[in-house]
């Protein structure tokens, strides 16, 4: 991606009126689609046509012929690999930025999904990320615009995080892992009955393919576009996240609608590989930042902000970092997803914290991309939502596991 791409990257995502032209943004390589996701909820600055498109983003991706996915199964699983299968259709089911699934039956009759790496993607996205960097650090300068709406080279490394973890298949299998195993430790303390883990055929599967169960249920994000998702089911996902986050500490780090499937009475995340973390002082801090969020009580919210940085503030700089905290809030009380963003008010709580002299460590923009996804869900499903105070259903389940 050279600076002209860049530059038409950004046009059709923040400046172009009419939607964006996706098959231009996917022509750029793997970082573009990725950008392109990310904003697909941001419906806290992009208009719903806009982001209704970029989410096609999610699903619609240009395939690979069955002929050169044939030639991926023998050069990454080996000669024999096709021959543990009854049947494997040249249809995908899918098409994803990073992979694509075919659905195959094996031997035994068990129906699985096969998710094959798409080959040489890796070295362009890294070349993109290093180009796109540069291309950013210039911008800043350039565009107070960009600096508004949250910090162009955090994002960016933050995709390139989770992207390479993608890459590698067998992170996605040890996240599905990880994420079990924090199931099962706190299964007697907490409800997570809504929740379900596919099974993966670790036998059958490296780090360019992948073998698992097959789960005849849709994704969140096909659910949404087509009014079908509730706000109650929302919550319930919200509940599980928020467990993951606030209580374990490790969670799913790429929860975009089109990464958890739902059958009508079950979740199951899907692309695992990027399991977040964040340390106690982050989970602690957070979670008491939105417990008194939820009462609107600014003031316990700004001390808790400063409590969950590496690097705090005291003194002088603190009450003045207050002052400005409560002018950022003065307006947020009792308001719904659509007249107040939490994604907005996070980003420019962050921002305001990290400029008054806070440092934050670096997972904390997982759990901020976290919420921003789920504040995007909840302004698709019930945009007229106050979800801070619906939060707090939650809180006293979260409290007493902290």
């Amino acid at each position: 991606m050279n600076s002209f791409q860049a530059l038409r990257l950004i046009y059709e995502i923040y400046f172009k009126k009419g939607l964006p032209n996706l098959r231009y943004i996917e022509s750029l390589g793997l970082l573009a689609v990725k950008i392109g996701q990310i904003h697909a909820l941001r419906l806290d600055f992009l208009s719903e046509q806009k982001c209704q498109k970029l989410s096609e983003l999610y699903r619609h991706n240009l395939p690979v012929a069955y002929d050169d996915v044939e030639i991926l199964f023998e050069e990454f699983g080996g000669k024999g690999f096709v021959d543990n299968f009854k049947e494997i259709e040249k249809k995908p089911i899918a098409t994803a930025s990073v992979g694509q699934v075919h659905l195959a039956t094996l031997k035994n009759g068990d129906r699985v999904i096969i998710k094959v790496i798409k080959k040489k993607v890796k070295d362009k996205f890294e070349k993109d990320v290093r180009k796109l960097r540069k291309f950013f650090k210039l911008a800043l300068k350039l565009s107070p615009k960009l600096k508004g709406v949250g910090n162009p080279i955090g994002i960016l490394d933050d995709i390139e995080r989770y992207t390479l973890a993608e890459l590698d298949l067998q992170n996605e299998i040890k996240g599905t892992i990880e994420l079990e195993n924090q199931y099962r430790k706190y299964k007697r303390s907490f409800d997570l009955s809504l929740l379900r883990f596919h099974k993966q055929y670790i036998d059958l599967s490296n780090k360019n393919l992948m073998v698992s169960e097959y789960i005849p249920a849709p994704s969140v994000d096909e659910l949404l576009s087509e009014g079908k998702f509730k706000y109650k089911d929302l919550l319930n996902l919200f509940y599980i996240q928020g467990f993951y986050i606030f209580v374990a500490g490790r969670f799913h780090g790429d929860l975009h609608p089109g990464n958890v499937l739902f059958d009508g009475q079950k979740f199951y995340f899907v692309d695992t590989a990027f399991v977040g973390e964040v340390g106690d002082r982050i989970r602690k801090g957070l979670f008491f930042f939105f417990e008194a969020l939820s009462r609107y009580d600014y003031p316990e919210c700004a001390k808790y902000l400063n409590e969950m940085a590496e690097k705090r503030i005291e003194g002088k700089e603190f009450e003045e970092f207050k002052k400005k905290f409560m002018k950022i809030y003065s307006d947020y009380t009792n308001t719904t997803v659509s007249e107040k963003s939490l994604t907005k008010q996070m980003m420019l709580t962050i921002k305001l914290g990290v400029n008054s002299g806070m440092e934050f460590e670096k997972g904390i923009f997982a759990v901020i991309r976290s919420l921003m996804y789920m504040d995007g869900m909840v302004l698709k499903a019930n945009p007229n939502a106050k979800l801070v105070e619906d939060m707090r259903q939650f809180i006293n389940a979260y409290k007493n596991s902290i």
